[in-house]
């Protein structure tokens, strides 16, 4: 998925089952790489996309993930769309739902205290080895090596959508143009792929995306504006 990806487990099994469970998680994240990659000519979405695939003979988990993006683009009124940039390309879904995936894997492998982190997509369960719950930094979109805020939690999903490094690369699916108004957009709920989804979509509507965020069921925000303001739900767990 072009991402960096790091795991924490925080229950005390012996060393060569939590290297079981963390190659478990890993070859799964690759598994979904090879499959839904955008960058790989022989994945099954290019191949779909090409008309090289029909979606009958698709695997299980790509036909889900294109119903979920289906169910997703009408929840978000078309701001979500998996072919905003002219091609399918479901990859502001199939990131956070991978990680996902592999959290309830982990909980259900007997490992219910952990952190997935997925490219600043984040999933924590349980509590960190501290005994305390886990506190995720969401990076500042003009500095990755500052934060603009941290969040403290157990049992989240914290995704975000962003400029970061690669401009402003979310796509207005009603312009076809990279979408403005928003640097960044952090979304916390109880499912990753969700949140990730929503997160893009906030991020694609710009500044509108802003009353559509406070009227979000079940899940709370943060923003960066493109004039740099720092725009939050007052009950985000934060932190100092």
């Amino acid at each position: 998925m072009g991402t960096a990806i790091s795991l924490d487990l925080a229950d005390e099994l012996p060393p060569a089952r939590l290297a079981e469970l963390a190659d478990r998680t890993f070859d799964w994240l690759r598994a979904v790489d090879a499959r839904f990659s955008t960058y790989r000519d022989d994945s099954e979405v290019c191949r779909l996309d090409r008309g090289e695939l029909r979606l009958a003979d698709a695997s299980a988990d790509l036909r889900l993930v294109l119903e979920r993006c289906a169910d997703l683009w009408a929840a978000t009124d078309g701001w979500f769309d998996a072919y905003a940039t002219g091609r399918l390309d479901p990859s502001g879904y199939v990131k956070g739902w991978s990680a996902q995936v592999a959290s309830d894997r982990l909980v259900a492998a007997g490992a219910p205290n952990h952190c997935l982190n997925a490219g600043g997509d984040v999933v924590v369960r349980g509590l960190s080895a501290t005994g305390e719950p886990w506190r995720i930094g969401v990076r500042h979109p003009d500095d990755w090596s500052s934060v603009c805020l941290v969040l403290a939690g157990t049992d989240l999903a914290v995704a975000t959508s962003g400029v970061h490094h690669r401009g402003h690369h979310v796509i207005d699916p009603r312009r076809g143009e990279p979408a403005r108004g928003l640097r960044l957009v952090t979304v916390v709920g109880p499912d990753l792929g969700d949140a990730d989804a929503y997160a893009t979509a906030a991020l694609a509507m710009g500044e509108s995306g802003l009353g559509w965020l406070d009227r979000l069921d079940g899940h709370l925000h943060a923003v960066v504006t493109d004039d740099d303001r720092l725009l939050h739900s007052t009950r985000l767990p934060l932190v100092d």
